[in-house]
């Protein structure tokens, strides 16, 4: 009999259901604001003296939630997290109290001084529509559970270091309570750096097409879409392609869909009916790939209705070897069967992972474009 190679060691990373049961020399860490470093044995150390909710915890001492979260003044920057060593992060939980297009999350990885990752938090966790309207999201990349528990499952690795910063651009003091999961690992050659983009046009200028994310250089791979959508007006506003040019297209590209609600796997306007008073409803759905939701209009804006949608190209990556530009159109449909070009709101997140270096981004949009207006333009 011939001898059977064994299987190479697991290194903790990329777990499912079917390695949940294998062992790893990894080694699990975490940092919340009960243990800024993440080190062995240092959790839940903050005295009444220093701690946050010390005033909370005076009968009990020293252990007993002292320090559970952190504030962060107008115009500061906070160090979520600084890692040192090779390794990935794997869960990232927090509910922020805030306005979340304000509060601007920032990831850095192996020592690079432009972010890979740069999104308002609300977006980042497919919530775009700020407090008081959370979405309730089941999907294997991203959660959002009752009342605002964002949380990320996307994999993170890093070799040399990763620091993690959340940005008030607000004129207020924000509170954030979170936790980051990682482990230190090996990572292999062939893993790729995490990156996420954000944009945001209010409103789209007369027949032209919404960039998602645009200059995109290097080797990678696209992995998921989370869309905004303010649609100023009652009627379908779902018909708008999304398309991807990859490696040198210019005119045409490789990937074209078929409309909105097409590449977010939902079909004929999201079971799109009129009640008795002329709104419109929908049906929204969370899956572990792709989901809708919707919020009708409010005292606090003009919106016609609050959409927001999502997919992950978890088992469908969109693959490119030297770059990467996607778009979609804001359409529908008016008299004699004809498309109609919206003006409508698009604020996006781009998700994928390449090689680094990466493209720095274009400059985020300043406090005034980020929140969400309350009239018509």
């Amino acid at each position: 009999m011939g001898c059977r190679e064994k299987p190479e060691k697991f290194n903790g990373l990329n777990v499912n259901m079917g390695n949940l049961s294998r062992l790893s020399h990894a080694k699990s860490r975490s940092i919340s604001p009960e243990s800024y470093t993440g080190e062995k044995g240092k959790g839940g150390m903050a005295t009444l003296k220093e701690g946050t909710e010390a005033n909370a915890a005076r009968e009990l001492g020293q252990g007993w939630k002292v320090n559970p979260d952190i504030f962060i003044k107008p115009g500061e920057t906070f160090t979520l997290a600084e890692i040192e060593g090779e390794g990935a992060i794997q869960h990232i939980w927090m509910t922020p109290s805030c306005d979340y297009r304000l509060i601007i999350l920032k990831i850095y990885w192996d020592g690079e001084t432009s972010p890979s990752v740069e999104v308002p938090v609300g977006d980042f966790f497919a919530a775009g529509w700020g407090r008081g309207f959370e979405p309730r999201i089941q999907s294997l990349a991203v959660c959002v559970n009752p009342g605002s528990g964002f949380n990320s499952y996307w994999q993170m690795p890093f070799r040399k270091k990763c620091k993690i910063e959340m940005q008030n651009l607000d004129t207020v003091t924000a509170c954030l309570y979170y936790q980051v999961d990682y482990t230190l690992t090996d990572v292999p050659d062939d893993e790729a750096y995490f990156h996420a983009q954000f944009n945001r046009v209010h409103a789209i200028p007369d027949k032209e097409v919404y960039t998602i994310v645009n200059n995109i250089k290097g080797k990678g791979q696209y992995v998921g879409t989370y869309i905004a959508h303010g649609a100023y007006k009652q009627g379908w506003w779902g018909e708008g392609e999304i398309k991807f040019y990859m490696d040198g297209d210019t005119d045409f590209p490789t990937i074209c869909g078929t409309g909105e609600e097409d590449y977010f796997c939902g079909s004929y306007g999201y079971n799109e009916v009129e009640d008795k008073n002329g709104v419109v409803n929908y049906t929204p759905f969370s899956s572990p790939y792709t989901g809708f939701y919707y919020f009708k209009d409010d005292d606090k804006t003009s919106f016609a209705t609050k959409v927001g949608e999502y997919r992950w190209h978890i088992t469908d990556p969109i693959r490119f070897e030297n770059d990467l530009k996607v778009t979609i159109q804001c359409l529908g449909w008016q008299s004699g069967g004809r498309y109609l070009p919206l003006q409508d709101d698009l604020a996006s997140v781009a998700y994928w992972y390449q090689v680094e270096p990466h493209n720095p981004f274009p400059k985020l949009l300043d406090p005034k474009e980020l929140v969400i207006k309350k009239v018509n333009p």
